[in-house]
């Protein structure tokens, strides 16, 4: 695509351009919402990728291999263990 002629500019557009940037320069900036602290017990359902092979081992146990990849996770990641249902 070939660049098109740039037109001269005039008076309108400098203007234009002016109250553009001031708007900008003076607008408020929008706040994310408060991160709510995690409620204790409240599970969050996430996707989590797994290597087949852990997997496979922790599905051996039977019903229960996501409370106890939760477990290891907690563990592994230093925080307490919660009490088993």
């Amino acid at each position: 695509m070939a660049d098109q002629p740039r037109r001269p500019r005039t008076l309108n557009d400098a203007r234009t351009e002016a109250e553009a940037a001031f708007k900008r320069a003076t607008a408020k900036v929008a706040q994310a919402p408060a991160k709510q602290a995690a409620v204790p017990g409240v599970r969050e359902q996430v996707t989590l990728r797994i290597d087949q092979d852990v997997l496979e081992w922790f599905q051996e146990g039977g019903p229960g291999w996501q409370d106890r990849i939760n477990e290891a996770l907690r563990k592994a990641a230093g925080i307490g263990l919660r009490p088993a249902k």
